[in-house]
């Protein structure tokens, strides 16, 4: 279990059924205006440090209130002026009325919806990232002192999308360590704005702390799944995003996953008692349990003897501690930084016009023939609008949702582009299930057959895959193939097909097709989403964003089970691998794949060919040795450089992701390739600009040997950017 002061580890995840509620006044501790005699309370004193007022509070209480305050409805003590506090509510990609936390109201009808983040970790830009995490934490904010949310925000999610069934992989960055780091830092700190340490803006939590990647896959659930999981694999894989978050981002949070290490007294039975589970949960640093479990069982664990009540102080003080950062325990809310906020900060005009943005930089055209795209909105007398996607508002905004500021849907984006056009819409399914008894095949062909252009927008929604429920194959669900490859054959113009999901499907079959002339993945887009597919189709803006995982072909799924966790090939028995990294089988389409209207050509300036290490090693490299350990002191500020240029050589502007990558000699497994770094930059035609990659050896370039242990590999490396390859040495 991971434990620190200021972070804690949340425990048995519930849904509840939500309700909405009036505007009422902000909850806060220490309302000294009302109840001078609070003033005399050290708690109260906002002179101090936080560790001190903590020390004072947890002094005050009795061991019954004490036992209150591990529960996510945590106590009230109204002798000490100490309301009620909800510690759950969601902020995935907004403000989101999961978790009774926070609430809608007339007052605050909406929140602004942003793409799901899967989609916006395909921009592939940090600064997104992070101005995305001021917008909601804002937005968070300004409710708050409206009584209508909490301060604690259980996100983001920054699990590895390790295999592409997954139901929450939308949740996700998706599949690459160093991506999902960077979303989990950049977000975490937007969430925050923690300008000094002892201060929040609002709390995040980054989860699920690990290897949690399986929902209910044939009838295996995620209660009572047995994940195995290599220590070389949590090492390189799926635990860096949670050390990022908490040593870059100073995340205030993590909460652990659904896996064994979790339900282990209901579920896994892995104590004799309930007691013995509340014990052996808080002391190994669980501090917060989202239900009622430990405010049920902790006080008999201690009558027991399984716990002691120092136990239950620390686990306190750690989430007193995240108040007072928050501010809680420092009066009205409104007479303290951020109490200006009001319902008027929530939907402005700049926030939606970034929920548009976000989803514009995401979507990735993944084909683009013959130059097909961007559509020439003269040139089309009539378009036609197919599938079960095409008019959709909820599908837009994915899970851990919020209601929305208002919806474009891709029916009504286009309608308003496409205004010289006529538009016939006919979704040829009633939903995505697309079952033979809504399926309208003849109304769909006849639509195309007659139309200069069809868009088919296919693909999921919520109830193919989210929390709770995995997908079983790759396909497009139900008769959705048959209505892709039947319109195409129909059709009399141009086909583009649009895929609405989180998760990739296997569209091997479009891709191979000549008639289908254009694929674009959209995610789920977020509110205005609808806005952004009509704004890159029609060439508005230059589609950017890149694949953020691996499209694997339906045989991936025939023959790799969901519930294997290695990330490394086995070639003994067919066993391919997961991820970019290191799957070794074909693709529909690989990890980083995107298309532009205009083309981009990279440069290298400046890279180094041997990086040397200290002399002292030379015996050791002369025995035979093919790595060295990083933990060593001679491994700290090894730095290097790497200088290029990009230059847009085609006639429209555009942004672009520099992807530098790099492949380690072939020992300990090591990854295929792996990614170094990414930078996002915007060109006008033929304008050129500059990225350097500064590289941390033994930082960015270790692996991971079979026990777990950073090592750097000895020999011959290979930068890798777009077409680019330089190798260079590191040896001593």
């Amino acid at each position: 279990m991971v434990k620190a002061d200021l972070y804690f580890l949340f425990g048995l995840l519930c849904l509840v059924c939500l309700r909405g509620v009036a505007s009422q006044n902000p909850i806060f501790a220490c309302d000294v205006e009302g109840n001078p005699t609070l003033a005399s309370f050290d708690f109260c004193n906002r002179t101090l440090d936080v560790g001190s007022r903590v020390k004072d509070l947890v002094g005050r209480l009795t061991l019954q209130e004490k036992i209150g305050f591990l529960v996510n409805k945590a106590g009230a003590v109204p002798r000490l002026g100490i309301p009620s506090y909800e510690w759950w509510s969601e902020a995935l990609h907004g403000v989101s009325y999961v978790g009774p936390g926070t609430h809608f109201s007339s007052l605050v009808p909406g929140a602004t919806s942003f793409p799901q983040v899967i989609l916006t970790a395909a921009s592939f830009n940090t600064t997104l990232f992070t101005t995305i995490g001021k917008v909601v934490s804002t937005e968070a904010r300004a409710m708050h002192n409206v009584g209508l949310a909490g301060l604690t925000f259980w996100s983001p999610n920054v699990n590895i999308f390790r295999d592409p069934r997954w139901g929450r992989g939308q949740e996700t960055p998706g599949e690459d360590p160093l991506l999902s780091s960077k979303y989990g830092a950049s977000y975490v700190s937007g969430l925050q704005e923690a300008d000094e340490l002892d201060k929040l803006k609002v709390a995040a939590c980054c989860k699920h702390y690990t290897a949690y990647d399986i929902e209910n896959w044939k009838g295996i659930q995620r209660f009572t799944f047995n994940a195995i999981v290599s220590k070389q694999d949590i090492e390189d894989t799926y635990n860096p995003p949670f050390k990022s978050c908490v040593v870059d981002g100073n995340v205030a949070s993590v909460m652990c996953s659904f896996n064994q290490l979790r339900v282990l007294y209901n579920a896994q039975h892995y104590t004799k008692t309930p007691e013995e589970a509340a014990a052996i949960s808080i002391k190994s640093g669980l501090d917060l349990d989202c239900g009622t479990f430990l405010s049920q069982h902790s006080l008999a664990a201690i009558q027991a003897g399984n716990l002691s009540e120092a136990d239950v102080d620390r686990a306190i003080s750690n989430n007193f501690a995240t108040q007072m950062r928050l501010g809680f325990f420092d009066g009205n809310p409104r007479q303290l930084a951020f109490g200006k906020l009001g319902p008027s900060d929530v939907c402005t005009k700049a926030n939606q016009d970034l929920a548009l943005e976000a989803a514009r930089q995401g979507i990735v055209l993944l084909k683009n023939s013959n130059g097909s795209l961007p559509l020439d909105s003269s040139s089309i007398d009539t378009l036609a609008l197919i599938g079960p996607n095409i008019n959709v508002t909820k599908t837009m905004i994915g899970n851990y949702e919020g209601t929305p500021c208002k919806y474009t849907t891709p029916l009504q984006g286009l309608t308003a582009t496409s205004s010289n056009s006529k538009i016939l819409a006919v979704p040829g399914c009633t939903d995505v299930a697309c079952s033979a008894n809504g399926f309208q095949l003849d109304a769909a062909k006849q639509a195309a057959a007659k139309a200069d252009v069809t868009v088919l927008i296919v693909g999921a929604d919520q109830s193919v895959e989210r929390e709770g429920v995995d997908r079983t194959d790759l396909n497009l669900p139900g008769q959705q193939n048959v209505l892709v490859q039947e319109v195409t054959k129909a059709a009399k113009g141009l086909v583009v097909l649009v895929i609405m999901s989180g998760g990739p499907f296997d569209v091997s079959f479009a891709k191979d097709d000549d008639r289908v002339s254009a694929i674009l993945w959209v995610g789920y887009p977020g509110e205005a989403g609808g806005a952004a597919i009509a704004d890159i189709l029609y060439g508005k803006y230059n589609p950017s964003g890149r694949l953020p995982v691996t499209w694997y072909p339906q045989s991936f799924v025939d023959k790799v089970p969901m519930t294997d966790m290695r990330m490394r090939p086995d070639p003994s028995t067919g066993y391919p691998g997961r991820t970019y990294r290191f799957y070794t089988g074909d693709v529909v389409y690989a990890f980083g794949d995107g298309l532009s209207y205009t083309d981009f050509n990279h440069e290298l300036i400046q890279a180094p060919q041997v990086v040397s290490v200290f002399s002292r090693r030379r015996a050791r490299l002369d025995q035979g040795c093919t790595s060295l350990d990083v933990a060593e002191s001679w491994c700290r500020k090894l730095l290097f450089d790497v200088h290029l240029k990009v230059e847009n050589i085609g006639s429209r502007a555009g942004g672009h992701t520099v992807f530098m990558y790099y492949t380690p000699p072939n020992v300990h497994n090591a990854p295929r390739k792996h990614l170094l770094g990414f930078e996002k930059l915007h060109l006008q035609p033929k304008a050129t600009g500059k990225v350097v990659f500064g590289v941390d050896v033994c930082k960015d370039m270790s692996l991971a040997d079979e026990a777990g242990n950073r090592k750097l590999a000895l020999g011959s490396h290979v930068l890798h950017v777009g077409n680019l390859k330089h190798s260079l040495v590191i040896g001593v």
